[in-house]
């Protein structure tokens, strides 16, 4: 058994993939919500097994040599609709990014490792996944390494810009670029359209957004290393971790979170809850404020129409089409968030600690809020703004955000050679706040696949005290399920 990375990874060749066909080079501007999020890369990666067919020595057309040249080709392919991602992040005069469309094209890896598939230590990605199956991107909007396991099976990584990207885009584009490989028709054709997420005009400013996101230059600088207590800094330390938790657990969570009263909650909302808990307890300070942050996607929100503003003359505040920002890429995100004393997170029921979670998601989830948030944005530029959750100093409290990865596709990523046998993100983002991506288990069967970076202290408590919940990712697990 694999424990703890103990396998090299050798790189074989590197090269550069760019769209097949010829692209006009052109200037795509950043929308305001794309300006929220900071210079950061996002890691996803998919585990396939040994193909039947190669392993039967029927079709050597599955040896790795062939597959990846499916996913160059394919690639190659895709890049033509996603040309965004063949493209360079660059500055503008008053220092905002843009996006160079010149088609750069994508760095592309090929690396054996020797280890096989069943002995990745899937459950601690800081040892296996980073900097090993995942590269770090040094260049371009996106980067893809390609690895060859001892077994015959395959490692498909991918980092993506977050300025450019969310979750939702990535998936997306996954889904298209496994579809080309299968010589399938593209499902949902990217939109680049930046006039979808215009302000209005005249602005309608919103301060309640200032308690939730702020202007980086009004940041305080960053407090200096606690080197006099080496012990304190080390259980401070982020690690990340991928669990499972079983359908029964989550329902079960669901039961617990949902009183008459107030109505059922969501599963989401009831994981998050629980989540928090886990976490106040790991405080020392009972009066600590422990802040938990949800990500939203406003993509359905933007699609329905506006109780506010909808006599504007702009034709932004009239009803988008589902379908147009369905098929929207880039970034439409806004992470509200909430503070609670630490103290009555963990001495209140869990109903309690959810409501407060559906309280503080409630006036997110509106059409209203992203179009306050894109005139907030307008207002602040050029200064580049941050969600406030993420400027949490770790001397501060407890901080950490939770997003929804219950659209990730793990079953769609098929180049071909079947269906991955396991897919995560992986977003060990280098800032004191923590960040937990809830996707569901390639298993099809109600659980979820939990990927979490909090603090040593923060896991070890967790894996303690709700045992019961969060199993360590196995790959017996993954082979009962599929």
């Amino acid at each position: 058994m694999v424990a703890k990375g103990d396998f090299t990874v050798t790189v074989s060749k590197k090269e550069v993939v760019a769209a097949v066909l010829p692209l006009q080079e052109h200037w795509l501007p950043q929308s305001n919500l794309d300006l929220l999020l900071p210079a950061i890369d996002v890691g996803v990666f998919f585990c396939y097994k040994k193909p039947a067919a190669a392993a039967d020595n029927i079709n050597k057309s599955f040896g790795f040599g062939s597959m990846v040249d499916v996913l160059k080709k394919a690639m190659a392919e895709a890049l033509v609709s996603y040309y965004a991602l063949a493209g360079e992040v660059v500055y503008n005069d008053v220092g905002e990014p843009e996006l160079l469309c010149n088609n750069r094209g994508v760095d592309f890896v090929e690396a054996y490792a020797n280890v096989e598939l069943k002995d990745l230590n899937l459950y601690n990605p800081d040892d296996t996944i980073e900097g090993k199956l995942v590269a770090k991107k040094k260049n371009g909007v996106l980067s893809v390494q390609a690895t060859e396991l001892k077994c015959g099976g395959i490692v498909v990584a991918c980092t993506f810009d977050h300025r450019i990207a969310d979750a939702y885009s990535t998936d997306m584009f996954l889904v298209s670029w496994a579809e080309i490989a299968q010589s399938k028709p593209i499902s949902v054709m990217p939109s680049f359209r930046r006039s979808m997420l215009n302000p209005r005009r005249p602005l309608c400013i919103d301060h309640e957004f200032d308690n939730m996101y702020v202007p980086i230059s009004s940041l305080p600088p960053p407090p200096p290393p606690p080197h006099n207590n080496p012990q304190e800094a080390n259980c401070n330390k982020l690690v990340s971790r991928i669990y499972y938790i079983k359908s029964e657990q989550l329902n079960e969570l669901q039961l617990l979170a949902t009183t008459g009263s107030t109505g059922r909650r969501t599963k989401l909302e009831s994981f998050s809850a629980f989540l928090w808990k886990m976490v106040a307890r790991s405080a020392n300070d009972g009066m600590m404020i422990s802040k938990m942050g949800i990500v939203v996607d406003g993509r359905t929100r933007l699609s329905i129409s506006s109780n506010k503003g909808d006599n504007n003359n702009n034709n932004f505040n009239k009803s988008i089409s589902c379908m147009a920002m369905g098929s929207y890429f880039g970034n439409v995100l806004s992470i509200p968030f909430g503070g609670q004393n630490v103290k009555e997170l963990v001495e209140k029921p869990l109903s309690w600690v959810a409501t407060q979670v559906h309280n503080f998601l409630e006036n997110a989830v509106t059409k209203d809020h992203f179009l306050g948030l894109i005139d907030w944005v307008e207002a602040h530029k050029p200064d580049p703004a941050l969600a406030k959750i993420y400027c949490t100093p770790s001397s501060d409290g407890h901080a950490f955000v939770v997003s929804s990865g219950q659209r990730f596709p793990v079953s769609k990523v098929d180049f071909g050679w079947g269906k991955p046998a396991f897919g995560s993100y992986h977003f060990p983002w280098g800032g004191d706040a923590g960040y937990v991506m809830p996707m569901p288990s390639p298993a099809g069967n109600g659980d979820w696949v939990v990927y979490m970076h909090l603090s040593e202290k923060q896991v070890d408590l967790i894996e303690t005290q709700a045992s019961n919940v969060f199993k360590p990712m196995a790959f017996d697990y993954l082979i009962s399920g599929i």
